[in-house]
């Protein structure tokens, strides 16, 4: 199996080098912006080409929410125009496309758990270029999967778990939005997931059903708030001596706490259609957070939650 993997330094990317690592019969092309800038045409059929993949893994992204209401073109050259080229990078080498979406393509009014085949309407720069990219993966490669995800942390970069930790260093207490839920999601159970996929497309070959290839939602369980996904970080740092006390958790309003872009109110993904195609079961955050010195406190000054 020859994989390329684009984000290679981000959250998941750099879950899915280490994990692919260690699997055997497998050539890794591992690419960051640095060495691959996926808003280059030209640059991405070169790669491609060159490197002739099995399976594309897009990890590459611009999820800086914020940012992404002021730097709306770069939004769309990263999360459209560079999933466009390498999908159709894949078709024309005949690889299939593993890309990466987000929870933020819904509006996050709804009551209940978001299903794939639920109505999108992002609310945001950074959800309306996501869905961007996904129309254009579908339609650019029709071997494709489309991986919905939500409130990712990691070991590697920047994310609400490290945040919170370097926080917990400086305050006693901590205001934190309590009226959005979601399923928070480790990066490496996500590259975990993928390489899965990966690696049953890879045997079976053409093979595989046509009617397997879509949109899947990949995120964690149990549902929690903000609020609750801090306490039980400060409550497992505790245990495990990472902090020495826990700052005491103020549940606030998402209008307490305002930003450039609106968040969803309701993250909650269901993850029963890739439970039942490739007996993925959703992530284990609790367990994720039980080795919380590995996640190295960083002088990050936002986190983002994809």
């Amino acid at each position: 199996m020859k994989v390329l993997i684009t984000g290679s330094n981000g959250q998941v990317g750099s879950c899915l080098v280490k994990q692919l690592q260690t699997c055997p019969d497998t050539e890794v092309l591992a690419v960051d912006r640095n060495e691959l800038d996926i808003t280059s045409k030209p640059d991405v059929i070169s790669v491609v080409d060159g490197f002739k993949p099995d399976i594309i893994i897009n990890a590459a992204a611009h999820t800086a929410v914020d940012k992404a209401e002021e730097e709306v073109a770069l939004s769309y050259a990263i999360n459209r125009d560079g999933p466009q080229y390498l999908a159709q990078a894949a078709h024309n080498v005949g690889a299939v496309i593993l890309h990466i979406s987000t929870d933020y393509v819904f509006a996050g009014d709804k009551d209940g758990f978001y299903a794939e085949s639920d109505a999108v309407n992002p609310q945001g720069i950074y959800g309306k270029s996501k869905l961007a990219g996904e129309e254009v993966v579908a339609t650019s490669c029709p071997r494709h999967i489309i991986l919905r995800t939500a409130w990712v942390f990691g070991e590697d970069g920047n994310n609400f778990v490290k945040t919170m930790l370097r926080l917990a260093q400086q305050r006693d207490e901590l205001g934190i939005v309590a009226d959005q839920v979601g399923g928070p999601t480790y990066a490496g159970d996500i590259a975990s997931a993928l390489i899965t996929i990966a690696k049953e497309i890879t045997a079976q070959g053409r093979d595989f059903e046509h009617a397997k290839y879509g949109i899947y939602h990949f995120s964690g369980l149990p549902h929690t708030s903000w609020c609750g996904f801090a306490q039980t970080i400060f409550g497992k740092a505790v245990t495990q001596s990472v902090l020495s006390k826990a700052p005491m958790v103020k549940g606030i309003k998402t209008e307490d706490y305002p930003t450039p872009a609106k968040r969803p109110a309701n993250s909650m993904l269901d993850t029963q259609k890739i439970t039942a195609t490739f007996n993925i079961q959703a992530s284990d955050w609790q367990n994720a957070l039980n080795q919380l010195s590995n996640y190295q406190i960083i002088e990050n000054k936002q986190y983002e939650s994809n």
